[in-house]
């Protein structure tokens, strides 16, 4: 049958599994081309904010395809109870669930099913209903016993059979039984997946603690330790520092060494010193000293207090990180692994090895659960064995480079890092261009931070493209960019400029105006008196365009021949070179919050539609991720061409679900430049007219909100990965410039260096480039060559990954509508190993 796994295992330590498709080619789901299969959804374990989108996906998909979907409550236990614990569910029985947190359906511990005679009553009561495919959300204990119950299954129906329990035809319809895996855990302590299922939002519950305690230590010069899960992983503990700049954090792979007290208060002390009014300091629940000795929040406050007599307090986060609602990221990681799942299923054969649904970068993949689960246990055998850096190495490449990034920037001063000074140094220039996004700072705080580190200085331009015209520069220190990860904007000035012409009314660092606006001639004019030896461009389609410009004259202009990275930062997410842009993932959040918001307040009302217009300009990327983590109805956008016949099918679809009282509520979202002529004020009052006497409608228009407050955890810590990056790009293309004394050109064809090294000018394709995450690596592509990739009048990419979701969109909102797997559409390019992504952001 179609999607046959086969399993290699690979002679190493640990073992990696890889995992081979045949038969795939021209396979595409129609609906209700599964007819006759049946699938069976639970919850297991400890639950986690997002688990309701996969179930909500998994049946939704389920009928789709044609399946009867039964969901399991209670997990383990509603399956060896059965009876009323296994109930088949329709279409509308998910309704209103994405938005919620925990687990609708229920999760519990169950002893029973760890011994085979409550395995039997399970497998009764699943055979009984006609089970034999199982969707299973859940940790690895979880998924450990699917897979068991799987390896029994023909015993088990055997067994039953001649108990007389099941008829031989219930037998002959259940004979295989089939498992795919979605692994559901704050913790994101499971390998082979980037990401599980409620990590982002326990990130945000944690980040949202830090930035309100932080300003009431800061009002009392406070000291304050936040406990945060992970007995055995320090994945929350971690990056929360990272996207907060905890002064200090305790995580159980990485223990700190003797003498971490006089560390950590000597620290505290000079931070103090120079003026710093609050400390935040982040312990994992499972952090431990080099000797294995369990380390407490109680035990940090008592050093500090007991040694600087600094007020300090204790925050325990607990169970508070399992809350709320799920964040834009696992609604949609859910659905999409939900999705998955069931194609998993239904592609499987009898002799179909047990699988897991991962996330690989960005790319979704059916990965051997039990690989993955033998990793995982690799790992918690070797935190049991005090083989930490083991440990870090198993967990992938992108913990151990999380843990090198804190450890560089969360420094007092460059001077306390273990760089060796550098004989050659440069000056960089960071310039804004375009609107304001969050993550910015973070990628800002990054670049100034780790160019301080490697020896170089950096230079903030002020007023975007003007002040780079006007030379509105200022020298940014160590300590000039503390603080500025959380924050949502870029800072309007350095308070050290004492440029009197520089008013508060006009001095901020993004600024629309290109280049050729303000003039080549004097941006190249004041480019040659600068000291600037390359420069970095934080912005959206606007900075891309800008370095487009300057780029093309080099011919022209050669103070343009120097090194130039582009960090794309915008919510719209329409630059090419990137399948992400700093500000986006705030910005979803953003909308789904509000959208939640819209929807609750007509709870009092029955049947009415939102008609939710997003900005995004010609890119539909806000739109499109946002109706589906927000379980909109529909998403109109430009890239997808619609007519009128198209919004009257719509309409009457939204006609049948309400008047069969399916839903109360329904949500469409609308792109700001979907249709000039089919606008959100056309859209709403077509629906107001079609839809009299069987729902009323509204219209928001969102505008700059969309923006956000302060960045997420996404876009903090991928803004904290940019300007990193960034940074040791232009380092390296400065370096490739040095001139030798024989080839020393004429003084003014060239940029001196603060080493006094010659810099050849240069018109290398490679030395101005786009950084960007493509599929799971963060890449340099030149701008000369995104130029074709692009589409400049609408200002958006060619190619844009995210539009394959939208079939996925209209499915779990009951259209009909052709769809390919994920895993699929990867296999199809290319077969890959099994591997672990080096980075997560």
């Amino acid at each position: 049958m179609a999607g046959e796994l086969e399993v290699t295992l690979r002679s190493h330590d640990p073992q990696e599994h890889i995992l081979t498709y045949s038969g795939l080619e021209g396979m595409i789901p129609v609906p209700r081309s599964y007819s006759g299969q049946t699938i069976g959804v639970f919850t297991s374990g400890g639950d986690s904010q997002g688990m309701n989108a996969a179930v909500r996906a998994v049946v939704r998909m389920g009928l789709y395809l044609g399946c009867k979907v039964y969901t399991i409550k209670e997990g383990y236990q509603g399956m060896v109870d059965g009876g009323d614990h296994i109930v088949e569910s329709t279409w509308s029985g998910v309704s209103g669930t994405i938005e919620k947190g925990g687990t609708i359906i229920g999760s519990a511990r169950c002893k029973a099913f760890r011994e085979r005679e409550g395995r039997l009553k399970a497998a009764g009561n699943l055979v009984r209903c006609g089970i034999n495919n199982l969707v299973c959300i859940g940790g690895d204990g979880s998924l450990t016993g699917a897979n068991l119950f799987k390896q029994e299954w023909k015993g088990l129906l055997s067994e039953l059979y001649e108990a007389g329990e099941i008829s031989e035809t219930e037998m002959q319809q259940t004979m295989y039984l089939n498992i795919a895996g979605i692994v559901g855990s704050i913790d994101n302590d499971f390998c082979g997946t980037d990401m599980t299922i409620g990590t982002d939002t326990a990130l945000h519950r944690i980040i949202e603690a830090v930035d309100a305690i932080g300003t009431t230590a800061s009002s009392h010069q406070r000291c304050f330790v936040m406990e945060v899960m992970g007995r055995h992983c320090g994945y929350l503990a971690l990056v929360a520092a990272m996207a907060s700049e905890a002064d200090f954090v305790f995580i159980p792979e990485n223990p700190v060494a003797s003498g971490w007290q006089e560390q950590l208060c000597g620290k505290l002390k000079q931070e103090r010193d120079i003026g710093q009014r609050l400390n935040i300091i982040i312990v994992a629940e499972g952090a431990i000293d080099s000797h294995g000795q369990p380390i407490t929040a109680n035990d940090v406050k008592k050093l500090v207090t007991e040694r600087l007599g600094y007020d300090t307090r204790v925050t325990v986060l607990g169970h508070v990180q399992r809350g709320g609602n799920p964040s834009a990221f696992d609604r949609l990681l859910a659905s999409r692994m939900g999705a998955e799942a069931v194609m998993a299923l239904v592609d499987a054969s009898g002799d179909t090895p047990a699988v897991v649904i991962a996330l690989d970068g960005n790319q979704i993949k059916r990965r051997s659960l039990m690989g993955c689960v033998k990793r995982t246990l690799y790992v918690q055998e070797a935190m049991k064995n005090k083989e930490f850096e083991k440990c870090i190495e198993a967990r992938g490449r992108s913990f151990a480079k999380n843990i090198s990034i804190y450890k560089t920037l969360s420094k007092l001063s460059p001077s306390q890092t273990t760089t060796v000074p550098h004989s050659v140094s440069f000056i960089f220039g960071v310039v804004a261009v375009g609107a304001p996004a969050c993550g910015a700072n973070a990628a800002v705080r990054s670049f100034v931070r780790t160019a301080l580190v490697d020896g170089h200085k950096v230079l903030g331009v002020y007023d975007s493209l003007a002040g780079l015209a006007a030379g509105k520069f200022q020298l940014l220190e160590w300590s000039d960019v503390h603080g500025w990860t959380g924050r949502g904007w870029q800072h309007a000035r350095h308070q050290k400029i004492q440029d009197s012409s520089t008013s508060s009314d006009n001095c901020c660092l993004f600024y629309k105006t290109l280049p050729q606006v303000i003039g080549l001639s004097k941006l190249a004019a004041s480019l040659e008196k600068s000291p600037i030896n390359a420069l970095m461009v934080i912005g959206g389609y606007e900075a891309f365009e800008a370095v487009t410009q300057l780029v093309n004259s080099r011919d022209e202009y050669k103070a343009f021949r120097i090194p130039m990275v582009v960090v794309p930062s915008t919510i719209s997410n329409n630059v090419p070179g990137t399948d992400f842009s700093l500000g986006s993932d705030t910005s979803l959040n953003e909308i789904v919050n509000i959208c939640d918001r819209i929807k609750q307040s007509a709870s009092g009302s029955k049947r009415r539609i939102f008609i939710v217009e997003t900005m995004g300009g010609y890119c539909g990327y806000l739109a499109t991720l946002s109706g589906l983590a927000g379980g909109a109805d529909a998403a109109y956008i430009n890239e997808e061409h619609f007519t009128c016949t198209d919004l009257q099918n719509d309409c009457e679809i939204l006609i049948k679900k309400v008047d069969n009282s399916e839903i109360q509520r329904g949500l469409i979202l609308v792109n700001e430049k979907a249709n000039c002529h089919y606008n959100t004020d056309f859209i709403y009052k077509l629906f107001s007219e079609e839809g009299k006497g069987h729902f009323s409608t509204r219209m928001n228009i969102l505008g700059h909100m969309q923006q956000g407050g302060s960045a997420s955890p996404f876009d903090r810590n991928m803004g904290t990965k940019f300007g990193m990056k960034a940074a040791h790009f232009l380092a390296k293309q400065c370096s490739s410039l040095i001139q030798s004394e024989d080839t020393v050109e004429s003084a003014e064809d060239t940029k001196v260096s603060p080493a006094g090294c010659q810099l050849t000018p240069t018109t290398s394709p490679d030395s101005a480039c786009m950084l960007g995450v493509q599929r799971k690596e963060i890449v340099f592509t030149p701008v000369s060559v995104l130029i074709t990739q692009a589409n400049p009048e609408k200002r958006v990419p060619l190619n844009q990954w995210w539009l394959k979701l939208r079939a996925l969109l209209k499915i779990l909102a009951r259209h009909d509508a052709v769809y390919t797997t994920e895993a699929e559409e990867d296999l199809l390019r290319s077969r890959s190993s099994f591997s672990f992504s080096d980075l997560t952001v």
